[in-house]
């Protein structure tokens, strides 16, 4: 009888490839999935950690699934296993802290799951806590190396949890910035690419499978292949230029000669590596989406300087213009950080007149959040829990304004749209589970594409034409 597991996935898009990864091994090794942890006999929860809210929801499924097992007499043989950044990013705390939980594995052993599971099951008897280098702790539940090196490939075996028509592709792992409010880079790692062919390889898969859209993601999308180059790395004042190697270029105009009808994604860029080479290459790659999700944070120098963005509010709007200029059409998804410590209100009044500068297509605001274990922690002039949800407040009203506006722009007009759901479809401008919908004529066939005109809006969504 084969061992059935059952998985809970937690954070973004990037753990949730994990999570795929995790279970391509697993259906690999034979063993059954099971979307009911009750019928589970060992329940993986993989986690993240990046802000407080998303610690405290790990916390809350680990305990849930505990406290499941300890009341349900049927499930009292259920191991539990922790993985992801919550796993990783705490290694040496967690074992101590969460006794109930059978064993915590780390980012590197997601492709090592299986043997994990059959040595808790007592199936094999081979020591594998070791075996992938120094370990957290010496506790014989922990199987957390301390410096992730893994990245997957092509040929990694993956089961997509996405839709059909829709799939993420990690084109790299691990960040090579330090911006002070960040812990990823201690949790997952420095920087790594895959090879350019590896990513075209993927990709050319997923649409010979009838994938319509791919979003390319990691932790920072722009600075792919660049950390294989040999010689001084790209900065703002020293831009990218692929003659020096595989680049986040040379992958899109590689993907874009992949034959079939679909559209590619861009998500997490970083300003810093952005240059005019790209934006060109954007705007003449047909199956490229005109939309980039670029995460700013902040426009005053003072605030940028703090968080160690590498980057100035000169620079920042000189390339918006650059890229509104070059890119016809082009949505811009960014995101912003208020309260940051030392954030005078001139700082955020100096944001608030950006905001309305630059219009973007599609943005969020977000709380400071104070991590453990960042620059930013240690930081004076943390600011009061009111001050900073009272500065969210007023930069969400703002940028609700401008998304009303921004809809109202788009009645009358004729758009393409990927059909999700029944009734529900997305625009170039719209990536999964993070913008807004277009609501279709439920007989339009879901995960194909189609032309509609708009007729109205409603909050964030678009409203199709009768």
């Amino acid at each position: 009888m084969s061992t059935t597991v059952g998985l809970i996935s937690l954070g973004c898009a990037k753990n949730l490839i994990d999570s795929e990864v995790m279970i391509g091994h697993l259906a690999e090794a034979g063993m059954s999935l099971t979307p009911d942890p009750e019928l589970a006999d060992v329940l993986i929860v993989n986690t993240c950690s990046f802000i407080d809210m998303a610690k405290q929801e790990s916390i809350d499924a680990i305990f849930g699934a505990v406290n499941d097992r300890k009341e349900d007499p049927e499930r009292a043989q259920q191991k539990i296993i922790v993985a992801g950044c919550l796993s990783q990013r705490f290694a040496k705390d967690l074992p101590g802290i969460m006794p109930e939980v059978d064993a915590f594995i780390g980012l590197d052993q997601i492709t090592k799951v299986a043997p994990i599971i059959q040595n808790l099951l007592g199936l094999t008897n081979v020591s594998l806590s070791k075996d992938e280098g120094p370990a957290a702790t010496d506790d014989p539940r922990d199987f957390v190396t301390l410096k992730p090196q893994y990245v997957p490939d092509y040929s990694t075996p993956r089961m997509r949890l996405t839709p059909d028509h829709f799939a993420y592709v990690k084109i790299a792992e691990g960040c090579n910035h330090t911006c002070t409010f960040c812990i990823i880079p201690k949790i997952r790692g420095q920087h790594r690419s895959r090879t350019q062919d590896s990513v075209v390889r993927e990709v050319e898969a997923l649409v010979r499978s009838g994938v319509k859209e791919i979003n390319l993601i990691s932790q920072d999308t722009t600075y792919f292949g660049m950390d294989q180059w040999q010689g001084k790395r790209p900065t703002p004042s020293s831009p990218v230029d692929s003659s020096r190697g595989e680049s986040l270029t040379t992958l899109l105009q590689a993907i874009n000669r992949i034959e079939g009808d679909f559209w590619v994604r861009l998500l997490y860029t970083h300003p810093a590596h952005w240059s005019d080479e790209l934006i060109q290459t954007i705007a003449a790659c047909d199956k490229v989406a005109k939309y980039v999700d670029i995460p700013l944070q902040h426009i005053s120098d003072r605030m940028l300087t703090a968080m160690k963005r590498v980057t100035t509010g000169d620079y920042i709007r000189d390339l918006l213009r650059r890229m509104r200029a070059g890119i016809p059409g082009i949505g811009i998804r960014t995101t912003f950080i208020v309260g940051f410590p030392g954030e005078t209100e001139e700082d955020f009044n100096e944001l608030l007149e950006f905001i309305e500068e630059f219009r973007f297509e599609r943005a969020g605001v977000f709380q400071y959040s104070k991590e453990e274990g960042t620059r930013a922690h240690q930081l004076d002039g943390h600011l009061h829990h009111a001050t900073r949800k009272s500065r969210w407040s007023r930069a969400m009203a703002k940028l609700q304004k401008i998304a009303a506006e921004t809809n109202q722009a788009q009645v009358g007009k004729s758009v393409r749209v990927l059909v999700e759901q029944p009734g529900i479809a997305r625009t170039e401008w719209d990536a999964p589970e993070i913008d807004g919908s277009v609501m279709v004529d439920e007989a339009l066939p879901v995960g194909e594409f189609a032309d509609v005109r708009i007729g109205d809006w409603r909050g964030y969504d678009l409203v199709a034409a009768r």
